[in-house]
């Protein structure tokens, strides 16, 4: 069973990344500065805490409002000048990052996509993009949300015709102008992430019960914390979570 963060920023943050924190801990507490790619995280949550465990962050967004929000939370944070944003999208990191191929050995040691691949054109083309500029061994953290999550969510909310259209992989409300956001099973995402030339390791659930705990009154936070890294790799909890986390390695 995985054990409670040792990283001190990992206490100050949201419970519901309690299991991705809780995985990342073996890569980013161990000590040397990490050169790390943030893949669509323009308003820092996973940036600013990396830089202040002493690593250097570069974070590729589409968002000029998300980069503006990251650079004054690194600045507040004193960090400013270990993180790094940059305005491109995920499935053209090389135009946005030209110089960065890990084929030389100058990739990052570490990448996010974190809810990301639910929004791209092609998730494909992304984890390739993302497998690119990685160095040979280096990791890449990758969250999603989870179709059995959003499933049950649903139903539990009175929609049951889009509960099952969800569960069929169907758009719950077809015919808007913005198509619904994928949502992925854990052999779906890990298909994904094998296509793209990547080492998958096993998955994990993100938000168990979280998102429920933290609403209710009188949650301690570090119980919650407590509780949702022991459910996030334990079947039948972690199946029904809100989001899928798995940490895969480039060859």
């Amino acid at each position: 069973m995985p054990t409670s963060p040792a990283s001190p920023t990992a206490e100050q943050l949201p419970a519901r990344t309690a299991a991705v924190w809780a995985a990342l801990d073996p890569v980013v507490g161990a000590g040397s500065p990490l050169r790390v790619l943030d893949v669509g995280g323009g308003s820092g949550m996973f940036a600013v805490p990396l830089a202040r465990l002493g690593h250097d962050v570069t974070v590729v967004d589409p968002s000029a409002d998300a980069l503006a929000t990251l650079r004054r939370r690194a600045d507040t944070a004193g960090v400013g000048a270990r993180v790094n944003g940059v305005q491109g999208d995920g499935d053209l990191l090389h135009e946005v990052l030209p110089d960065t191929d890990g084929t030389d050995g100058a990739g990052y040691d570490l990448a996010l996509c974190h809810y990301v691949l639910e929004v791209v054109d092609d998730p494909a083309v992304t984890l390739r993009e993302i497998a690119r500029a990685l160095r040979p061994g280096g990791q890449v953290s990758i969250a999603t949300a989870n179709r059995a999550g959003a499933v049950l969510a649903r139903a539990v909310s009175g929609h049951p015709v889009e509960a099952l259209a969800l569960l069929e992989d169907r758009d719950p409300a077809p015919g808007r102008a913005v198509p619904a956001h994928r949502r992925f099973s854990p052999d779906g995402l890990l298909a994904l992430v094998e296509g793209a030339g990547l080492r998958p390791g096993g998955w994990r659930g993100v938000s168990v019960v979280a998102d429920l705990l933290e609403s209710t009154s009188g949650a301690e936070p570090q119980a919650v914390r407590a509780l949702e890294i022991a459910l996030a790799e334990a079947s039948p909890y972690r199946d029904i979570a809100t989001g899928l986390h798995v940490l895969a390695s480039r060859p």
